[in-house]
């Protein structure tokens, strides 16, 4: 979960700037004039990945979108207010109809536009916990959001427990669950003919991420899902993240790097009796800031998120 990346400077307070992207609101009008964002100057753009597999960047999460004689295959659909403009991308690839669209997990700069989409009639699908929490509704703890639940028409039609296999448009796509990364409804996409992963938000590519522990998230899931994710691929291997550029396997190894170097440090802290503010104020990732702190997300919140993770998991 996060905006693009990256993105315009964004004068909002984190915290308002976080209701941006997850509060669900019934249409585009209701999100800008609520929160003063705007739409208007976004566009999306299509980078191409293999074979029938792309890559769309607009405003919130990377979408991948498999073309083909048998249709269209999406992975997320962004905020709701740009669902028209997406399709229009997609129709650059293809006079196919959308078949399906698969929610990596259930934040809103992934999900928004379902709502769109389910008026459609295109079915939806995500992983059961991931229904779970648009039906419920959910409180963001780290930005004390309380999230309303998503209509019916936006909820996933489909549901899996652990894999799900689609063979369409020449190859085999494989959805699996990754359990407690950065929710507990995780889903990873693998185009296995074209050798495309999709990883949603347990892969921020060249920033710090969002472990979203209020969901269920954790920075131990992360790792495993990460692991799972470098035993599938090769140095050929094109690697959709959630936010942030079209990657390969040598860019995730870092990734994982930097998650087990913050996670070994504020894990020393609290060995060491240290509250997540100590840690702040020492600035015990300043040496990581110059490459992974150029996100929405810098040093302090991640400190305090995995803070709160590692009191709360032994793992």
């Amino acid at each position: 979960m996060n905006p693009r990346f990256p993105s315009r400077p964004i004068s909002l307070p984190l915290v308002v700037a976080a209701a941006f992207w997850l509060i669900a609101a019934d249409d585009a009008k209701d999100i800008t004039e609520t929160l003063g964002m705007d739409f208007s100057t976004t566009k999306i753009e299509i980078v191409p990945a293999r074979g029938p597999v792309s890559m769309l960047v607009g405003q919130g999460g990377n979408i991948g979108v498999s073309v083909g004689g048998d249709g269209v295959f999406m992975v997320d659909d962004q905020f709701a207010p740009l669902t028209e403009r997406i399709i229009t991308a997609v129709q650059t690839l293809s006079d196919k109809p959308i078949q399906y669209v698969i929610n990596t997990h259930w934040h809103y700069d992934h999900a928004g536009g379902n709502r769109n989409l389910g008026k459609r009639g295109i079915p939806l699908v995500a992983h059961d916990n991931a229904r779970q929490r648009l039906v419920a509704g959910q409180v963001l703890e780290p930005f004390g959001l309380e999230i309303l639940p998503e209509p019916d028409v936006g909820l996933p039609e489909i549901t899996f427990s652990d894999t799900l296999t689609f063979h369409l448009n020449g190859e085999s796509v494989r959805v699996f669950h990754v359990e407690n990364a950065h929710t507990d409804g995780d889903s990873i996409v693998h185009f296995q003919g074209s050798n495309v992963i999709h990883m949603g938000d347990t892969y921020f590519n060249g920033i710090y991420p969002f472990v979203d522990v209020s969901s269920g998230g954790s920075v131990a899931g992360m790792l495993r899902a990460v692991d799972r994710v470098l035993a599938l691929a090769d140095d050929q291997t094109k690697i959709i993240p959630g936010h942030g550029p079209m990657s390969k396997r040598e860019e995730l190894m870092a990734y994982r790097d930097m998650l087990v170097t913050v996670k070994e440090r504020v894990s020393a802290g609290i060995n060491n009796g240290k509250s997540a503010n100590q840690m702040v104020e020492e600035k015990i990732l300043m040496d990581l800031d110059p490459h992974w702190g150029n996100g929405m997300l810098k040093a302090p919140i991640i400190i305090r998120i995995m803070h709160t993770d590692l009191t709360r998991n032994a793992d």
